[in-house]
């Protein structure tokens, strides 16, 4: 590793006192900028951990005290800026959850009014920029003297081999939005496991990303939350031992992988699309079969190519490139339709 990232480092939550302070004690030697603990916790069903609430602020006022690093947790409404205040923590964040809906980012927002301290602002749940960036705008227009973002993933219905899709492309076009604007990456919830760390940590490296924010606990398979993707100050070490910090030549040469990166992510999305599709095609072709329909009703299906053209011609795509593309798509889901209605069942060959 040429030089270290900007590093936000810690347990996903502040369980205990101890293990607050032993996984603190476990990253001295590391010395990352922030140590980070989560200690109000949106949980997505009841009854599961949702943090230690205010208890939780006295140990990591131990941790700067006793072990010498800044802190920084996680605020969801004004009541959570005020006493993260007043315990002098070093840093807040506002969460995906949060960030999706902006009354709560405003009130927090306007609570923030004029602190010094950095506020960073989670990308929201959805993959939507705009959200995104009207999180910061709302900061902004508070006075908040120093805000940056940080990249976690965004949720997805159907998942995939991450926990929350990166969607690399979003982050790209918030720092071209805001060049100045400090962007640090979320490896432990974008991966959601261990395995994938070094890969997403890499990739938002070559990126041109300004820092990493990863999991780290004492004893990770103990954990209350988030077991999977929290590793030991040790397994953060050897992480940071094998990153490449590239210079400007490898930067540039790096962003072309990484912009064909984004290609496979794109195509891989576009054929996982097109499998819902051809199952929706499917399913129509089971109703049709049942019902004696025909395969083909060209009314339905001109008007259809005539309304995905004129979008996809909005969308900046050409008129011949979207034709040819739905009637390929139309002719699969044809070919997919008439096996269903051609196939024979089972107990009508009886």
């Amino acid at each position: 590793m040429n030089q270290k990232p900007f590093l936000i480092s810690g347990p996903c939550s502040a369980e205990t006192e101890q293990q607050t302070l032993d996984t603190a004690r476990s990253l001295r030697l590391l010395n990352p900028d922030y140590f980070r603990a989560g200690i109000w916790k949106p949980r997505t069903r009841p009854g599961e951990f949702e943090g230690a609430g205010k208890e939780g602020l006295k140990w990591l006022n131990k941790v700067q005290s006793e072990v010498g690093l800044k802190v920084a947790t996680e605020v969801a409404k004004p009541e959570h800026v005020e006493a993260a205040l007043n315990a002098g923590i070093d840093m807040l964040w506002i969460g995906a959850r949060t960030t999706t809906n902006p009354f709560s980012v405003q009130e927090l927002a306007e609570s923030l009014t004029g602190v010094d301290i950095p506020i960073m602002v989670k990308n929201p749940v959805n993959p939507d920029l705009k959200l995104w960036i009207g999180a910061i705008e709302r900061m902004k227009k508070c006075n908040v003297r120093s805000i940056s973002a940080i990249h976690r993933g965004f949720s997805v219905y159907e998942k995939t081999r991450f926990r929350n899709n990166p969607n690399w492309q979003i982050p790209i076009d918030l720092k071209h939005e805001m060049p100045d604007l400090q962007l640090i990456c979320d490896p432990s919830h974008i991966g959601g496991r261990t395995a994938i760390l070094f890969e997403i940590a890499q990739k938002a490296m070559d990126l041109k990303f300004d820092g990493l924010m990863l999991e780290t606990h004492i004893s990770p398979k103990e954990a209350w939350t988030d077991a999977k993707q929290q590793i030991t100050a040790a397994e953060l070490i050897e992480l940071l031992q094998n990153l490449k910090i590239r210079n400007h030549q490898e930067i540039e040469e790096a962003e072309i992988i990484g912009f064909r990166s984004l290609l496979t992510e794109l195509d891989d999305s576009i054929i996982q699309l097109l499998h819902e599709r051809m199952k929706v095609s499917a399913t129509i072709g089971n109703y049709k079969k049942e019902h004696n329909l025909a395969v083909l009703q060209s009314s339905q299906w001109e008007e259809s190519l005539r309304k995905n053209v004129n979008k996809a011609m909005i969308a900046e795509l050409s008129e011949e490139f979207s034709t040819t593309l739905f009637k390929l798509i139309h002719q699969e889901s044809i070919h997919i339709q008439s096996t269903i209605l051609n196939s024979v069942n089972h107990h009508e060959n009886d």
